[in-house]
């Protein structure tokens, strides 16, 4: 096995397990919230076939497509939404309701009953994703 495949399998490894903690969270929680979880976590896998879910921070599960898409936070009254380059994406339908203040992040909270535009939470994702895709190479060091 090359290192490229080794490292291949670890990342689709290390994202089942991520997955797997997600499925779990969804659910612990066994209340609105995880339903909610659990629905904006259908519309991300549908909006992006190739993102990639990871749990981070001490149990917060991320999406990632070239780099992180949105968390999905979870507290006792709202699940937040939040948006790595929010501030950097078009917002046509208003969906972002928090975090909005700052230069980078941007986030969605929905409450208890609250139903999110779908048509318009893919477009995010999706503009996320071309985001993170388009961003600028790295310049290699030394010559």
């Amino acid at each position: 096995m090359t290192k490229m495949e080794g490292s291949a399998e670890a990342k689709s490894q290390a994202a089942a397990a991520s997955s797997a903690l997600i499925d779990a969270r969804i659910q612990d929680l066994g209340d609105w919230r995880g339903e909610t979880l659990a629905r904006v976590r259908a519309l991300i896998r549908a909006a992006d076939p190739q993102v990639v879910e990871a749990w981070k921070w001490r149990g917060v599960p991320v999406w990632e497509h070239a780099g992180i898409l949105c968390t999905g936070e979870t507290y006792r009254a709202v699940v937040k939404l939040t948006f790595a380059k929010g501030a950097a994406l078009d917002d046509p339908a208003g969906l972002f309701n928090a975090s909005l203040a700052g230069n980078t992040r941007r986030a969605i909270d929905l409450r208890e009953g609250e139903a999110i535009d779908e048509a318009a939470f893919q477009a995010l994702i999706r503009a996320a994703a071309a985001l993170n895709l388009a961003k600028p190479a790295k310049a290699k060091r030394g010559g």
